[in-house]
């Protein structure tokens, strides 16, 4: 067994917070591949926020 046991304690650990992404209010999927399509409204505030946390 290796030394390092990070990995195995920090499993259950959520990384990424998905409350304010633009697919969490759905309003349709594809029918064959089930990819959610957001509403216009958040995908015009998922923009305005890649544009305005740009490097």
């Amino acid at each position: 067994m290796a030394e390092n046991k990070f990995k195995e304690k920090n499993m259950g650990r959520t990384i990424e917070n998905h409350q304010t992404a633009a697919w969490t209010n759905i309003e349709a999927l594809k029918p064959i591949s089930r990819v959610p399509i957001p509403n216009e409204n958040q995908v015009k505030n998922a923009k305005e926020y890649v544009d305005t946390n740009q490097k």
